[in-house]
This record gives structure tokens, sequence and C-alpha cells, in this order.
């Protein structure tokens, strides 16, 4: 068998067992949701989302959950996005090559891959005991945004990246800075590439129950954090910031952990929650995506 006829088959080889293997991972996905829909469809209603947690199965809901999770989400991005998008641009566009940059580097390629649970270790270090946030709002949100902060850097670098230096090059002859040609030409250009990024980093923040546990979320919560709108001057309010909290994730490990057998229908209800506000986060993502994409001409 000459060397042609051997990479022919090999490459029909590599076709056929990367096919299986896409099939495996998606049958696998649509046996565990069609699982967790049997388990779990029956419990969803007004009145498991309009209630608290309960001792009795039955009248359990997931109002202080959902709720939670919505601001930890809200606060964690407005934390982390403009923090690794200003910090890739620098490095990307502005840092030069030194022994410190190449430091840096390393360093924030290394975070992506830390534990999470250290970063809830580093959480309550930080904002919990040092800066006596307490176990509020923002202390778990400060700490999945330091979680997801390396993930945003790294996306937004390759999709500094990924744009033809001609680009600049052109910007810079017509006589633009160098703060115009990213405000409006490589920024705009990279958009697609960095809402992969943000998609990424948040779905996984939108699943971790670990650093939210190590930093003392807690596990039943029957109230809400105060709305972030208030009646009189100046009409809007932090002490929601401040407000103790849970989250899905939170809710749904403990319920799992409780011997009765209701609880189970509750926690499969709570996961096809979790599963929606991850679909309409990326949903939204995506949408941005391809808005941005098909402005691209070049």
């Amino acid at each position: 068998m000459n060397r042609k006829v051997l990479s022919k088959w090999f490459d029909k080889s590599f076709y056929v067992v990367g096919f299986i293997a896409t099939l495996i991972g998606l049958a696998i996905l649509v046996v565990l949701i069609l699982d967790i829909a049997i388990d779990g469809a029956g419990r969803l209603g007004w009145q498991f989302f309009t209630s608290y947690p309960s001792r009795r199965p039955e009248a359990a809901g997931i109002l202080s959950a959902w709720v939670g999770t919505v601001w930890i989400m809200v606060i964690t991005g407005l934390l982390a996005i403009p923090l690794g998008i200003m910090a890739a641009v620098h490095l990307e566009e502005y840092g030069k090559k030194s022994w410190l940059t190449n430091l840096i580097e390393i360093n924030i390629a290394n975070l992506a891959g830390v534990p999470s649970i250290i970063y809830g270790l580093l959480g309550l270090g930080l904002f919990v005991r040092a800066l006596s946030l307490e176990r509020s709002v923002i202390s778990g949100a400060a700490t999945l945004a330091i979680l997801v902060l390396p993930i945003v850097i790294l996306s937004t670098r390759e999709a500094l990246r990924a744009i033809p230096f001609s680009i600049r090059e052109a910007s810079y002859a017509l006589g633009a800075t160098k703060w115009q040609t990213i405000r409006h030409q490589v920024l705009p250009a990279a958009l697609p590439g960095i809402m992969t990024g943000i998609i990424l980093a948040m779905s996984r923040a939108v699943g971790e129950t670990a650093p939210l546990i190590t930093i003392g979320a807690l596990t039943y919560v029957a109230f809400l954090p105060t709305s972030p709108i208030s009646l009189e001057f100046p009409y809007i309010s932090f002490q929601g910031l401040f407000d103790p909290f849970t989250v899905l994730p939170i809710q749904i490990f403990n319920w799992v952990s409780r011997p009765q057998k209701g609880f189970f229908a509750n926690a499969a209800a709570g996961i096809i929650v979790l599963l929606i506000i991850t679909f309409l986060m990326n949903a939204i993502a995506v949408w941005i995506r391809h808005k941005h994409s098909k402005k691209i001409r070049w």
C-alpha cells in the first residue's frame, strides 16, 4: 500500500471515528436532558417559580434561587467583561514585549486552569474577611468575576490577534490615532470572537457551586435581595449588593443531598430552569455575535 492510498484510508477512518464520537456525545446529552425533563417537568409551574424553599417538597420553590442567580450573573458580567476586555486590549495593543509581560501572560494562562475551589478560598479571604463585604451578592459576584476573568482575557486576545494588521495600517494611514483605530476598527471586527469567549465564561460562572459554597452562600434563603429601583430619591438603591443570597446550583445541591424523593423532582426542575437561563444567555450572545459578524467586510 503506497503512501497516497494510506493517507486516504486514514482520512476516511478519522472521519468515521469523529462522526461516531460526535453521535455518542449528542446521544448522552439527549438522554440526560430527557431524563431530567421526565423527572422535573411535572414540578414546573407558577407556584414553583414564586415560592421560597420549604421543608416540604411539594411546597418548595426557587424564587430566591433564580432571582439570586440573575443578580449574581449581572454583577459578574459587569465586573469581569469590561475589566477582561481592557486588560486584553492593553496586553495585545499597547504592551511591549518584556519579561514582565511574558510573566503576566503565563500567569493568566495558568489561572484559567486553576480549580474553582481555589477562587472560592481567595474570595473568602479577600472579599468576605479582608474587605468585610460579608457573605453578600457583591462577594459572590466578585469571586465569580475573578474566576472567569482569565477566560475573557485569553479569548479577547485571540480575537484581537485574528484581525489583519493591514486594517490597523489602513486606519493609521488615514490619520487615526491608536485609540481611534482600536475603538472604531479593531474592537468591532473582533466582537464576534470576544462574544464567544464571554459565552464560555458566563456559562461556566452560572453553573459554579464550589466557590459560592466556600464563601458561605446560604442554602436556605426566604427573602430576596433589595430591589435596585427605589421609590425615593435618588430612585436607585445599592443595598441589594450587600444582602445575603443563594443561587440555583446551591439550591439544587441542597435538594439532591436530602433523603426525601420529592426533592429529587425539585432538583430536576431546578436543573431545567438553570439550563433555560444558560440557553437564554447564550442565545443573546450568539445573536450579538451574528449581528456584528455580518458587518465585517474585508
